[in-house]
C-alpha cells in the first residue's frame, strides 16, 4: 500500500489518498501547532502525496480553516476539501447546532475562511438531538444544488441514525449522506460491530480518525512507565490517567501492542496506522501531526501492510467491537450521559 494507490469514497466516485490530514492542532492561540508551521505541515502533506485534507469550522473557532485555505490555494483543484459545521462558534449559543438556519450560515463563514467557491465534503460535526434530522438533511440537498457542497456526510452518528438518515433522504428524494466519519484504532473497535457493516450496505465511505487514540498508541503507556505528558492529558486528566483503575485494561493493552510491534520490527505508530487502513470499511484515515516530523512518522506508516498473523495477534490483545470508554466513541448518547433521561 501507499499514498498513490488512492481509494474510492463510498459510492461516490471520488478518490482520494489512503491518508487524510486533519486539522485539529492548527491554528492560532492555544492551538499547539502555529500558522506558518501548519502550512509548512499541509504543503508538505499534499507534496507526499496525500490529497484529502479533513478540517472544522470550531478547530480554533476558524482558525485552522483559514490557515488551510491560505496553504491550498494555488492547489485547490488537487485537493479534497472536507469541513464540518455544528459546534458553537463563539459566544452565542444560537451558532451551532444542525438547522438549516445555522448551516445556511455556516457554510458561507466556512467558504470565506477557506478561501473557496465549494466544499468538497460537508459533515455534521456531531448529532443534534434538538433539530429534525429532515430539516438537516434538506438544508445540506439545497447546498448541494446551489453548488456550495459537493457531498455531505455524518460524523459519530449512531447505528440507528446512520440508518434514519439514508430512510430520510430516500423516501423524500434527496440525495443521501455518502461518508460518516468515526474514531477508529487498535484501542477503539466498537464501530466494526454496527456502523461497519451499516456503511458497507449503504456504500457509505468511512473516514476514520483517532489512528494513536489521542496518543495513547503514541508509544508512551507503558505499563511501569508514568505518566507520559501531553496537552490531551493536561486538557482531560480523566481519560488519559494512567493509575485510575477504568484505564488499567487499555495500558495493560497499550503495552501489549507495542510489544507485538517490536517482535515485528515495526513501531507502534506503523502498527496502529496499518491497522486502521486495513478494515475493508475505512476509505481514509485522518492523521494530526502537531509537527513536520509527526507527519514523517505518519506517511511512514502508509507503507504497513500487517500480516493476518499479526492482525490475529492484535484481535487476541483487543478483541473485535471492543471499546475500553464510552467516550471513546466520538460521543456520549444523552440517555447514558444525563441520569434523568433513564430514570422516572
Amino acid at each position: 500500500m501507499s499514498l498513490n494507490e488512492l481509494r474510492t469514497l463510498g459510492r461516490t466516485g471520488a478518490l482520494i489518498s489512503p491518508l487524510t490530514l486533519g486539522t485539529l492542532n492548527f491554528g492560532t492561540g492555544a492551538a499547539p501547532t502555529g500558522p506558518a508551521e501548519s502550512i509548512r505541515i499541509i504543503k508538505a502533506a499534499l507534496d507526499a502525496g496525500i490529497t484529502s485534507i479533513d478540517t472544522a469550522d470550531i478547530y480554533s473557532q476558524g482558525e485552522a480553516e483559514t490557515v488551510v485555505g491560505q496553504a491550498i490555494h494555488s492547489r485547490r483543484d488537487d485537493v479534497f476539501l472536507a469541513t464540518k459545521f455544528h459546534g458553537q462558534m463563539g459566544s452565542n449559543p444560537a451558532h451551532a447546532g444542525n438547522s438549516r438556519r445555522w448551516i445556511v450560515r455556516a457554510v458561507e463563514d466556512s467558504l470565506q475562511r477557506l478561501n473557496t467557491d465549494r466544499i468538497d465534503l460537508y459533515q455534521a460535526h456531531r448529532p443534534d438531538y434538538n433539530t429534525d434530522l429532515l430539516e438537516t438533511i434538506t438544508a445540506l440537498n439545497d447546498l448541494i444544488r446551489q453548488g456550495k457542497i459537493l457531498y455531505y456526510g455524518t460524523s459519530v452518528f449512531s447505528p440507528a441514525q446512520l440508518v434514519e438518515a439514508q430512510w430520510i433522504a430516500n423516501t423524500n428524494h434527496l440525495t443521501p449522506p455518502v461518508v460518516d466519519q468515526v474514531p477508529y484504532s487498535l484501542l477503539v473497535r466498537a464501530n466494526e460491530r454496527d456502523v461497519f457493516p451499516i456503511t458497507q450496505q449503504y456504500g457509505v465511505g468511512v473516514l476514520s480518525y483517532g489512528p494513536l487514540d489521542g496518543g495513547w498508541l503514541a508509544g508512551g503507556y507503558r505499563v511501569g512507565a508514568g505518566q507520559p505528558e501531553s496537552s490531551r492529558s493536561a486538557a482531560v486528566p480523566g481519560r488519559f490517567d494512567v493509575t485510575a483503575p477504568f484505564n488499567q485494561g487499555k495500558l495493560h493493552a497499550a503495552d501489549a501492542l507495542a510489544q507485538l510491534a517490536a517482535r515485528h520490527g515495526l513501531t507502534l505508530i506503523q502498527l496502529a496506522v496499518g491497522f486502521a487502513l486495513n478494515h475493508p470499511a475505512v476509505t481514509s484515515v485522518v492523521i494530526g501531526p502537531r509537527t513536520e516530523d509527526h507527519l514523517t512518522d505518519y506517511l511512514k506508516a502508509a507503507d504497513v501492510v500487517l500480516s493476518e498473523s499479526i492482525l490475529d495477534e492484535i484481535d487476541d490483545i483487543v478483541a473485535p467491537a471492543v471499546n475500553f470508554l464510552e467516550r471513546d466513541a466520538g460521543t456520549v448518547a444523552p440517555h447514558l450521559e444525563y441520569p434523568e433521561l433513564r430514570r422516572r
